[in-house]
C-alpha cells in the first residue's frame, strides 16, 4: 500500500501524467458517445470533464499542478482552430453563394448575444467584474480569455463559462433545430458554432461535414466581431 501510494505520489509529479489521463479520459468519452449513436446528451466535451474531474477529486489534486500537465492540450486550441479553414476552403464556392445570409446572421447573433447577457446581468444585479467576464461566453475559450483580461474580468472565470455555453449549446442545437424543423445543413452548422463556438463546432462535424464548415466560420467570424462589440457594449454601460 505504501509503495502503491509513493508511486502515485512520484507520478503526480510528472506532467505527462494529467496529459494521459486527459487523453485517456476523452478517448473513453468519445467511444462512450459512439456507443450512444452520438445522442447529444452524450457530449465527449461534457463525459471527459466529468471523468477527469472525478479523478482531480478522488486524488485531491489541485487544479493547478493539473494543468501544468495538460496545458499542451490548452496549447493545441490554436492549430486546431486554424485546421478548421481546410473544409472552408473545400466548400468555399457554397459558403460565397450564402455569404450575405451568413453576415447577417452573423450581426443578428453576436449582438443578441451580448444583449442578452448584459440585458439580464444588469436586472439581476451582477457586479461588473462577473458581467465582463461572461461578456464573451459564445467566443471560443483563447479569444474569449483574452477579452475578459483586457476588460477587468477575470479570465478562468470566462473559461469555465465558455466551456458551459460550450457543451450546453452542443447538447441543445440538434434537438432544437429538430423541433424549428430547419432542415438547412449551412443554417444548422452557422448556428451552432455562433452560440457554442469549438464545442458546437465538433458537434456540427458530427452530424454533417457542410454544418462543421459553416460552424467553424461562425466561430472565427462571431470571435472577431465580439471582440469589437463587447468593449463597446460595456463601455456605454460602464
Amino acid at each position: 500500500m505504501g509503495g502503491d501510494f509513493s508511486l502515485w505520489v512520484y507520478l503526480a509529479k510528472t506532467p505527462l501524467l494529467w496529459l494521459t489521463v486527459t487523453l485517456t479520459a476523452y478517448v473513453l468519452a468519445d467511444r462512450i458517445a459512439a456507443a450512444t449513436g452520438r445522442h447529444p446528451i452524450a457530449n465527449p466535451v461534457l463525459i471527459t470533464v466529468v471523468l477527469v474531474g472525478s479523478v482531480l477529486a478522488a486524488t485531491g489534486t489541485p487544479y493547478a499542478a493539473y494543468f501544468e500537465g495538460a496545458q499542451f492540450v490548452h496549447f493545441l486550441l490554436g492549430p486546431a482552430t486554424v485546421v478548421l479553414a481546410m473544409p472552408l476552403y473545400e466548400r468555399r464556392a457554397t459558403v460565397m453563394r450564402a455569404l450575405v445570409p451568413m453576415l447577417a446572421a452573423l450581426a443578428a447573433g453576436a449582438a443578441t448575444t451580448l444583449a442578452v447577457v448584459i440585458g439580464l446581468a444588469r436586472l439581476l444585479d451582477i457586479p461588473q467584474p462577473i458581467l465582463v467576464s461572461l461578456a464573451p461566453k459564445s467566443v471560443t475559450s483563447g479569444v474569449a480569455m483574452g477579452i475578459a483580461e483586457a476588460l477587468g474580468g477575470d479570465p478562468t472565470l470566462t473559461a469555465i463559462l465558455v466551456i458551459l455555453t460550450g457543451i450546453i449549446g452542443a447538447i441543445l442545437v440538434t434537438p432544437m433545430m429538430d423541433a424549428l424543423r430547419i432542415r438547412d445543413m449551412r443554417a444548422r452548422g452557422f448556428a451552432a458554432g455562433l452560440a457554442a463556438h469549438g464545442i458546437g463546432t465538433a458537434r456540427a462535424f458530427q452530424v454533417s461535414e457542410v454544418a462543421g464548415t459553416f460552424a467553424g466560420i461562425a466561430m472565427g467570424l462571431n470571435a472577431f466581431l465580439t471582440a469589437i462589440l463587447a468593449p463597446l457594449a460595456l463601455h456605454l454601460l460602464f
